[in-house]
């Protein structure tokens, strides 16, 4: 998560996604997707909360800070929409998809004028005890000015999942082991 704030903020330094001009509007749109794997040594049950927005407070550190529009009371749900301030942008978050039986959820977010993330949860029990979870992020630019901010979160989400292993592991050290039943 670190990384991809660090993308966002490094970019938004350098422009201010200005408008479309009639000689860029011919640049190819770009769209990558990237992946990772986290091993989360939690069940199920208390695994998969952790990647909704408010469980995410957890362990993804000050930097993540969503701020509910729906539900009020802020709640992990289907529908749920929020905003991150990412330097001088908010991104619109929806939670398209938060399906605990299903074991997968997905976010959509939005950055105006420049791009759209989905983002994929799956999580599979690998023991009692373990859970293994991946994420898949594809990028969209919807303008060309939106090609730096997907090439430069996508190099971002490269290194995410070491940094989100190592904030899950710190986290999950903190509030000791699981009780047994």
């Amino acid at each position: 998560m670190r990384a991809i704030m660090a993308a966002i903020a490094a970019f938004a330094s350098m422009t201010n996604a200005p408008a479309q001009s009639a000689a860029s509007q011919a640049e190819p749109l770009a769209r990558q997707t990237t992946s990772f794997d986290l091993i989360v040594h939690l069940p199920l049950a208390q695994t998969a909360p952790l990647f909704g927005p408010e469980g995410e407070r957890a362990w993804a550190g000050s930097h993540w800070n969503p701020e509910f529009i729906y539900p009020k009371p802020p709640s992990d749900q289907q529908g749920a929409v929020f905003s991150i301030h990412h330097g001088p942008y908010t991104a619109t978050w929806v939670c398209t998809l938060f399906d605990l039986d299903a074991r997968h959820f997905q976010y959509v977010y939005f950055l105006p004028g420049l791009m759209v993330t989905t983002i994929d949860v799956r999580f599979k029990a690998l023991n009692p005890d373990t859970t293994a979870v991946n994420v898949i992020y594809t990028r969209t630019a919807i303008a060309p000015e939106g090609n730096p901010h997907v090439a430069a979160m996508s190099e971002g989400d490269r290194s995410a999942g070491a940094e989100w292993q190592h904030a899950i592991d710190e986290y999950i050290a903190r509030i000791g082991p699981t009780p047994k039943p």
